[in-house]
């Protein structure tokens, strides 16, 4: 929500918990809030929604958004079942809209640079890539980050 905020794109927030919004609004200077999504999904004065629920609820929830002629941008994963995400997909380009998934290392500067070395061949043969995720974040136990 900071980086929505801070481009000026933030408007609206939902969420089931009024003590969490509520938070948000003394935050977030001007912003709406709603407890249903029904209710987002009914503004003709928003083009897109964010998903940043449980896992689960991921599907049902970016369907609900493309079926109302919303640009969709969910957390990973994007669902927990490949067919759904399948049905995804082609929800959005039939209704033609966007529906992206939260992977933002992938377009992190950092790795955007260590593709190109890699691309250009400026690190040799690259046998094996290792790495660690310092931050490991929430542990979740609906989702791995491997999905």
């Amino acid at each position: 929500m900071r980086n929505y905020w801070e481009l000026g794109n933030l408007r609206l927030i939902c969420d089931k918990n009024e003590e969490v919004l509520a938070g948000f609004q003394a935050q977030y200077e001007g912003v709406e809030v709603c407890l249903a999504f029904h209710e987002v999904l009914g503004r003709g004065d928003i083009d897109g929604v964010v998903i940043a629920a449980p896992a689960e609820t991921h599907y049902r929830l970016a369907r609900e958004a493309v079926l109302a002629g919303k640009h969709v941008y969910v957390e990973k994963p994007l669902v927990l079942n490949e067919e759904e995400g399948h049905e995804l997909i082609q929800l959005a380009a039939e209704h033609r809209r966007t529906l992206m998934v939260g992977h933002l290392l992938q377009y992190h500067p950092v790795f955007e640079h260590l593709k190109d070395l890699a691309k250009n061949g400026d690190l040799g043969r690259i046998n094996y890539i290792y790495s660690h995720r310092l931050n490991l974040g929430k542990i979740r136990r609906e989702e791995n980050i491997l999905w």
